[in-house]
């Protein structure tokens, strides 16, 4: 483990060399950190603190999305507690806005200024798990001393984006680990765990919002990329995620005048594929209730009444 001292060297040598010749992805936050911001990496100073008027706008900004994001939240930290990890969410100006760790681990994450109120931006405290998502982003890995600062090398953080229902980038889920046996290897695994979470976030935000419509989800040639179109009772689009915007190249001016879904998923082959999809989800949803309708549709985030007239259209029973 190299010192305080090594790791400061190190990261001003790396931050010194010709830009160029610097190109990772890391080594610009390390610039940014230095020369934008004008922070050093010997230099300790705990994570501000927001006032309580500033935390109480930060979380009435967001407080639909932690609503929707609660029960996921807990169970991202019933998978990752026991190996001493603390849950963060945070705005997009690095606010933390919930922490969530363990009794014995609390005191740790405190000291390390993972609290709720704390401002872990790039500006206040360099290259970070939540800092630098938010800079790029983008998921981030920031294992031990690829942070920054010398006095944050204790800690892994993974972090991911959460985007609302326009695309825009509006909050960073982020696991940071007191654990000193984490390895750069699990520490990416939980990377991907999640960059997996913030976007099943993003889903139950898009289906709360567009609860009282239905959601189907289109196929798109990105397998990882979830694409959701919200339709009204006669099948006009009237809102669709991040990756069905791409997908389909489908923008604000669309959505204000609300286009059919099947001109939008034109060919046959795609409406074909629209339709198994459809009939997929709602199957797996039956599945999980094991046949209950009434709980079925509350999980995809529709009626009863629609739940019925979408099973007999695709040809679902529910026995």
């Amino acid at each position: 483990m190299a010192t305080s001292r090594s790791h400061a060297e190190y990261v001003r040598s790396i931050v010194e060399k010709d830009q160029h010749a610097t190109q990772s992805s890391l080594a610009a936050s390390w610039r940014r950190s230095m020369l934008h911001y004008g922070l050093t990496p010997e230099q300790r100073r705990r994570a501000e603190q927001v006032s309580g008027t500033q935390l109480g706008e930060a979380l009435g900004q967001l407080d639909f999305l932690m609503h929707v994001a609660r029960p996921t939240l807990e169970k991202l930290f019933q998978t990752v507690s026991q190996s001493g990890c603390c849950v963060v969410l945070s705005d997009l100006d690095g606010v933390i806005l919930n922490a969530h760790s363990q009794a014995g681990d609390e005191t740790t994450f405190n000291q390390w200024g993972l609290t709720k109120g704390a401002i872990w931006s790039e500006a206040n405290q360099g290259t970070n798990g939540i800092g630098t998502c938010a800079a790029e982003q983008r998921p981030v890995v920031i294992h031990r001393d690829q942070h920054f600062r010398s006095q944050n090398t204790m800690m892994s953080c993974m972090g991911a984006p959460v985007f609302d229902n326009e695309g825009k980038m509006i909050a960073v889920l982020d696991i940071s680990s007191c654990r000193n046996d984490m390895t750069s290897g699990i520490a990416h695994v939980f990377g991907k765990v999640v960059a997996d979470t913030a976007q099943r976030i993003e889903q139950d935000y898009f289906r709360a919002t567009y609860r009282d419509s239905r959601v189907i989800i289109a196929p798109t040639e990105d397998l990882n990329a979830t694409a959701l179109f919200a339709v009204d009772q006669d099948d006009l689009v009237i809102g669709a995620n991040r990756h069905a915007r791409r997908a389909f190249g489908v923008d604000q001016a669309m959505l204000a005048d609300p286009t059919p879904i099947s001109d939008i998923v034109s060919t046959s082959e795609s409406r074909t594929n629209l339709q198994s999809a459809e009939k997929s989800e709602f199957r797996r949803a039956l599945a999980r209730t094991k046949g209950n309708v009434s709980l079925a549709a509350k999980d995809l985030g529709i009626s009863r009444a629609t739940m019925y007239r979408r099973m007999q259209k695709l040809g679902i029973s529910s026995n």
